[in-house]
């Protein structure tokens, strides 16, 4: 991305938002550090786990995921998806 992000993934949003904020609470080890809405069109988790930070963004009936440093193992990454797959269901 523009800002040295890197988008790893996409899952339908087949959940609220507060569902989705309150399930990566769930994840062990994860921090919710800001949470962002207008209520109406978009919304921001921004999140820590395994000493990375993570953004979540709703676009187009998806939410996008993604990471600060684009090196961040792929085993990580793939944590987060899966952890929010359970909830959202696979693509």
């Amino acid at each position: 991305m523009h800002n040295g992000s890197r988008q790893f993934g996409e899952l339908s949003e087949t959940a609220s938002v507060d569902e989705l904020r309150k399930h990566i609470s769930r994840l062990d080890g994860a921090v919710v550090t800001e949470f962002l809405t207008d209520q109406i069109t978009e919304v921001w988790i921004d999140f820590t786990f395994a000493g990375h930070s993570f953004s979540i963004n709703n676009q187009f009936g998806d939410y996008w995921f993604f990471v600060d440093n684009p090196q961040c193992p792929d085993d990580t990454l793939h944590t987060v998806l899966s952890h929010c797959e359970s909830l959202l269901g696979t693509r």
